[in-house]
This record gives C-alpha cells, sequence and structure tokens, in this order.
C-alpha cells in the first residue's frame, strides 16, 4: 500500500497541507519531482482524499460542542445517516460499538444554536433516543 516516506509525507502534510513540495522534498531528502509525484499517486489512489481547513485557537475557544450519542431505529440506518450529514452544525459521525449506535459531534458558535440541533437530530425519522454531552474544555487534540 503505502511506503515509510508516504508515511513520512502523509504526516508532514497532516501537520501542514499547505506545505510547498520544494519544502516538503527538503524535509524528505527527496526530489521535488518525486515528492509530486508521491502526491499525485497517494491522490489518485484515494489515500488523500482533499485538504481542509484547521481552525485556530481563538476560534474554537468560541465554539461550544457536544458528543451526541445516538440509538437508531435498525430498519433506518442509511437514512438516518443521510439526514445528519445534512445538519451543518454535525462535524463529525462515527458508528460506535454498544448502547448506542452513533456519535455525532455538533460544533456551533452559541448555545442556542447547540441545543437547536440536538432537538434536530432528536427529531429525525429513525432516531430512537440520544443522549448528548456539552464539551466543557479541550485539554488537548491531535
Amino acid at each position: 500500500m503505502i511506503t515509510k516516506q508516504d508515511e513520512k509525507l502523509l504526516s508532514l502534510l497532516r501537520i501542514n497541507a499547505r506545505t510547498s513540495v520544494s519544502d516538503l522534498a527538503r524535509k524528505l531528502n527527496l526530489s521535488r519531482s518525486t515528492v509530486k509525484n508521491r502526491i499525485e499517486r497517494l491522490e489518485s489512489s484515494g489515500i488523500i482524499k482533499g485538504y481542509g481547513i484547521e481552525h485556530g485557537g481563538e476560534f474554537l475557544k468560541s465554539l461550544v460542542s457536544a458528543h451526541v450519542l445516538i440509538k437508531e431505529k435498525q430498519k433506518l440506518t442509511t437514512q438516518t445517516k443521510l439526514e445528519l450529514e445534512k445538519l451543518e452544525h454535525v462535524v463529525e459521525l462515527y458508528i460506535t460499538s454498544g448502547e448506542y449506535d452513533l456519535i455525532a459531534v455538533v460544533q456551533t458558535q452559541s448555545l442556542d444554536v447547540l441545543s437547536n440541533t440536538i432537538e434536530k437530530i432528536g427529531a429525525l425519522e429513525g432516531i430512537e433516543r440520544t443522549n448528548s454531552s456539552v464539551i466543557l474544555e479541550t485539554k488537548f487534540k491531535r
């Protein structure tokens, strides 16, 4: 699948996806064309799906986040996931084992919007019940 050099490249891109190919090549001790070809191969194979943004510390401090544990009605699981994906403040969705089937991570800029989003989740067809925990403080995130 991927080589040790690919793993190092992915690690560098995870830290800063905007690092220039020349800088990546220097850090990996490879030629610029080799790094460019590796990136293209990782993109075309689907290992790199895309590039995104990481919010800065002050903006993150202004966000209100919650983990919403979701129990689904088993016959509506596909529909439920599609509906959750449409909710703009649901930023992550995990399938889990145990009593609850899913964990949705909700991020908003106010408690009102957070509460409204959690209510929308609970009202979706296919949702049996939810249990929410508001995140008070993030100690670290990798």
